[in-house]
């Protein structure tokens, strides 16, 4: 008898685990683990999103025919995911283990000893949901000093025929990234409320997290998420519909009040298994060939997933462990407290971290260019922010979360994901949204006592990272304007940054 382990992220009927073993004879096994839900300070809304489709999932195999051992935390509690397998073991007469590789190096590593710690064969397959193995990827970034997402996505459109006439990108280029940029004015209304019924698996689940983590940071009052993979794909095709013909175009829009506007909320689903990247993608294509939704939000949608989302793993696979340690400025800032209550003056910082804490989602211009830049700017260490980022987002697993926010958040692994800092000043906010003139901030100033601190950060951090970033040809521009500032204005604005940072918690 074969024994199978599921983890919370595999929740996918095409499973290699599934596929590899014979539901007539083998067994598959599902743990609640607190270890594991607990080892960073998960939001409670990302924990009872798991365990709620874990349960689902689980009857669902029932279903099909299999035999589940289920270890609930209210239940059955185990100790860590070993203990879990060998209290099987014990029970049953176990051959051999079958699992597939999870999407943490940790996690990965410590698999990799069970085989002698349990005295049994264990067998980690690839896994096949994922459009580019590890190995692959190795291949393509062999010899390659930095690595660009835009060749790779090139590579992944070809392999895959997404928006593809012959060898050849649709429309004529690869990317329509530039006509993606719109700062959102009303120009059309914003999709409608989006319903989503809960049952009692969902219930039970909710009050457990509620209990068992009540600590942690983060409301349960909004817990929106889909928990089956018929709810994953009703928002899928919610999205298709309501969403994607506007996506492209208001995609980087940031809106008061509004978190959502025109995204998907589908990632949580693709990491954790309910939805599955190819079917994601072919959704979206078959909109553009219905006329029901313009290339450039198809185009811009299929490349975040065949395209960041396989290259930041591929990066992963390929960096680890050292990349969880990179930290090219040397940043050592702890985070502020308002990282963990929303409590800051700053309307952007205040309207995307709230996002988080509510919902435990934000979009990626808020991730990247509000919460990503404050955090770049300040200099805080880069493990804290990353810790921050993996417990706070429901989608967020370390193999999607590290390089997001250590390659393109902080810049932290000196440019070998991105080929500069994405870093701005208030400015960039002001462009692309409405939250600079309802801040407590002046944006269009950067030396007085209430000028808006990404302004007095940025020309601070460029000029303290001169010697690191001045040969970067993407920066030339920015060090001349640094050198054409009057010296007197220079010195108030370095001054004002030093006070900010001195008191990052009162910002």
């Amino acid at each position: 008898m074969r024994l199978g382990m599921v983890l919370g992220d595999q929740l996918s009927d095409s499973l290699p685990t599934l596929s590899a073993l014979d539901p007539a004879t083998d067994i598959i096994l599902m743990a609640e683990v607190h270890q594991e839900a607990s080892y960073v300070p998960h939001h409670p809304q990302k924990i009872a999103l798991i365990f709620s489709a874990m349960r689902h999932f689980a009857l669902s195999l029932k279903e099909q025919g299999w035999r589940v051992i289920y270890h609930s935390l209210d239940k059955h509690e185990s100790p860590s995911l070993l203990a879990s397998v060998q209290a099987v073991c014990q029970q049953e007469t176990i051959h051999d283990v079958v699992v597939t590789r999870c999407g943490e190096y940790r996690l990965h590593q410590h698999m990799l000893s069970w085989p002698q710690l349990l005295g049994l064969p264990v067998c980690i397959l690839e896994d096949s949901r994922f459009l580019c193995s590890p190995a692959e990827f190795e291949q393509w970034a062999q010899g390659k000093a930095s690595v660009r997402m835009e060749f790779f996505y090139r590579e992944m459109r070809r392999r895959t025929g997404l928006l593809m006439e012959g060898d050849q990108p649709v429309g004529g280029q690869w990317n329509f990234d530039a006509d993606n940029r719109l700062k959102y004015k009303g120009q059309v209304p914003l999709p409608p409320p989006y319903q989503l019924n809960r049952d009692s698996i969902d219930a039970d689940v909710v009050a457990l997290v509620a209990d068992r983590f009540a600590s942690n940071p983060g409301s349960l009052d909004s817990f929106h998420w889909a928990t089956t993979r018929a709810g994953a794909r009703e928002r899928l095709d919610f999205f298709i519909q309501h969403c994607l013909p506007n996506f492209g175009d208001y995609q980087d829009a940031l809106v008061a009040g509004e978190p959502t506007l025109f995204h998907s909320l589908i990632s949580p689903y693709l990491n954790c298994g309910l939805l599955e990247p190819m079917e994601v993608c072919l959704a979206a294509e078959t909109a553009w060939y219905q006329k029901l939704a313009p290339l450039n939000a198809v185009e811009g949608f299929i490349r975040q997933i065949i395209g960041w989302r396989e290259f930041v793993r591929g990066i992963y696979w390929l960096k680890m462990p050292d990349y969880a340690d990179s930290n090219f400025f040397d940043h050592q800032q702890p985070l502020p407290g308002f990282f963990w209550d929303g409590e800051t003056r700053m309307r952007c910082l205040s309207e995307s971290i709230n996002s988080a804490l509510d919902h435990a989602y934000s979009h990626h211009i808020q991730r990247l260019m509000v919460i990503g830049n404050f955090a770049t700017l300040a200099g805080l260490a880069p493990k804290l922010v990353e810790e921050w980022f993996l417990a706070i987002y429901a989608d967020a697993y370390e193999w999607v979360e590290l390089p997001n926010v250590a390659g393109m958040g902080l810049f932290a692994d000196g440019g070998y994901l991105a080929s500069k800092p994405y870093i701005a000043s208030g400015n960039y906010i002001n462009k692309m949204s409405d939250y600079c003139k309802q801040c407590h901030y002046q944006v269009k100033t950067a030396d007085q006592s209430d000028s808006c601190p990404l302004n007095s950060l940025y020309w601070d951090f460029v000029a303290r990272h001169r010697e690191r970033l001045a040969g970067n040809h993407r920066m030339a521009m920015v060090y001349r304007n640094l050198d054409r500032q009057d010296p007197d204005k220079q010195r108030r604005i370095f001054a004002r940054a030093r006070l900010l940072i001195e008191s990052l918690d009162d910002v």
